[in-house]
């Protein structure tokens, strides 16, 4: 039974390790507007040259991770995107900010957020046959008392 307690002990802090996350910052501030990534600038849009809104961020979060949608780690979720008249959406959009300003984000690149997150996966499937092996030690110990 000792025997059982430590591999099951060790097996509790291995798991505890795994799925321990680690935080980062992100190296920019920027949105995700359709798959395509914009760096957060200080350039204010006058409202003259604002055009119809184009969506708004879906998922916020300030840990670095990869995330599907209109994702920000800068604008709240909720915050809307707009066109810049005269402007191609692969060049900028405009963001409005809690102030009620637009800023313009300057188009960065197609963002990764289609990336399957791996480690997550394989922590839970590792975890769930720690249970399973441990599940079937007790078992098997208590049928041969």
């Amino acid at each position: 039974m000792k025997t059982i307690m430590s591999m099951m002990f060790v097996f509790l802090i291995g798991f505890t390790l795994v799925i321990t996350p680690t935080y980062a910052d992100w190296a920019k501030s920027f949105v995700v507007f359709n798959g395509n990534s914009y760096s957060v600038t200080d350039t204010e849009v006058e409202q003259d040259r604002v055009g119809s809104q184009i969506g708004k961020v879906t998922k916020y979060s300030d840990e670095e991770g990869t995330y599907r949608g209109n994702f920000s780690n800068y604008f709240p979720k909720g915050t809307t995107y707009y066109q810049i008249k005269d402007l191609e959406a692969a060049k900028a959009i405009a963001v409005k900010n809690s102030d009620g300003k637009f800023i313009r984000v300057d188009y960065d690149g197609k963002y990764p957020g289609e990336i399957i997150r791996w480690k997550p996966i394989l922590a839970y499937m590792f975890g769930s046959f720690l249970l399973i092996i441990v599940f079937l030690l007790l078992q098997n110990n208590l049928k041969r008392k």
